[in-house]
């Protein structure tokens, strides 16, 4: 048997041990090929949290993930957004706007998830290039008060499609 996630099998023992179920299977049919080929190349199987949550994401559902540390809960969140961005540009070009902010209790959490974010945008764009299918440029950034002026000047010339940053800095962007 495979284990879906070694801190969901810490937590819950014995329940959540198992090969990746036909459920698991149905959730990652309903990402793009492109996705979808990604994350099984990546990962043995989505989380429990990740298959509870991304049909309510897709249908476009408020969702709150509730799970232990290193569930997926923020993937969960990620690669559906990525997912639905992926869709969008393959249909016609990406505007160049915010989609998708994620609020990090600390600026060294940004960092990490946005480092964490680059994995997936790029392997999901060689995904794309090997079925032959056109580009698509998902730009992420972190927005924190060590942002310099040039980068936030980029920022307001060509908008990120997803941004990451802190409540403090959140507050600044939504005043400005």
């Amino acid at each position: 048997m495979a284990s879906i996630h070694p801190a969901i099998d810490a937590a819950f023992p014995g329940k959540m041990t198992r090969s990746p179920s036909r459920k698991a299977v149905s959730v990652l049919n309903s990402f793009h090929p492109a996705v979808a080929a990604w994350f099984s190349r990546t990962f043995d199987a989505p989380t429990e949290a990740q298959i509870r949550a991304w049909p309510a994401l897709a249908a476009g559902e408020h969702v709150l993930v509730a799970a232990p540390t290193g569930s997926g809960k923020t993937f969960a969140a990620f690669l559906s957004a990525i997912d639905q961005l992926v869709k969008e540009g393959l249909e016609a070009p990406l505007p160049d706007e915010t989609r998708v902010v994620y609020v990090s209790p600390l600026k060294a959490l940004s960092n990490d998830i946005q480092r964490n974010l680059e994995a997936p945008l790029n392997g999901i764009r060689e995904e794309l290039m090997a079925l032959g299918l056109a580009d698509v440029e998902i730009r992420a950034v972190v927005r924190t008060g060590d942002t310099t002026q040039s980068e936030r000047a980029g920022m307001r010339r060509r908008a990120p499609h997803i941004v990451v940053t802190t409540p403090e800095s959140l507050y600044i962007l939504l005043g400005s």
